[in-house]
């Protein structure tokens, strides 16, 4: 009864739902809750409910994991691509994924250069 209430609650954008409710409703499989937060709920919620709908496994969750694969936040989108891969999706989303982590990892290795090419700041 409480999760119900969380989840008119969070509708209503009052508060986002805790940890202990979104493991409720992916015991309970109520993917069209996962989904709703998957898509308007913030860092944490966003990021709980993606693991969420891996662990439900239910291949509807495809388009909503797509849009969460390009979040801006990393560790969303790389937990939007691990259920992804785990709902075993086509080729073609696979070599999609694939480009992605490795544009991922060119970035974060240019950053790295970047800081390391840097020289240090003299204050004067």
């Amino acid at each position: 009864m409480l999760h119900q209430f969380t989840y008119m609650f969070f509708k209503l954008k009052l508060i986002q739902p805790s940890e202990d409710t979104i493991m409720h409703w992916c015991s309970t499989y109520a993917v069209t809750k996962l989904e709703y937060a998957l898509k308007h709920g913030n860092y944490k919620t966003r990021l709980l409910t993606a693991k969420a709908l891996e662990q439900v496994g239910q291949a509807s969750s495809i388009p909503i994991l797509l849009v969460a694969m390009h979040n801006k936040i990393q560790n969303v989108s790389i937990t939007a691509l691990n259920a992804l891969e785990s709902l075993g999706c086509s080729n073609e989303l696979m070599i999609s994924i694939t480009r992605k982590r490795f544009n991922w990892v060119k970035k974060i290795r240019t950053k790295e250069e970047k800081q390391k090419n840097k020289s240090p700041k003299t204050f004067k």
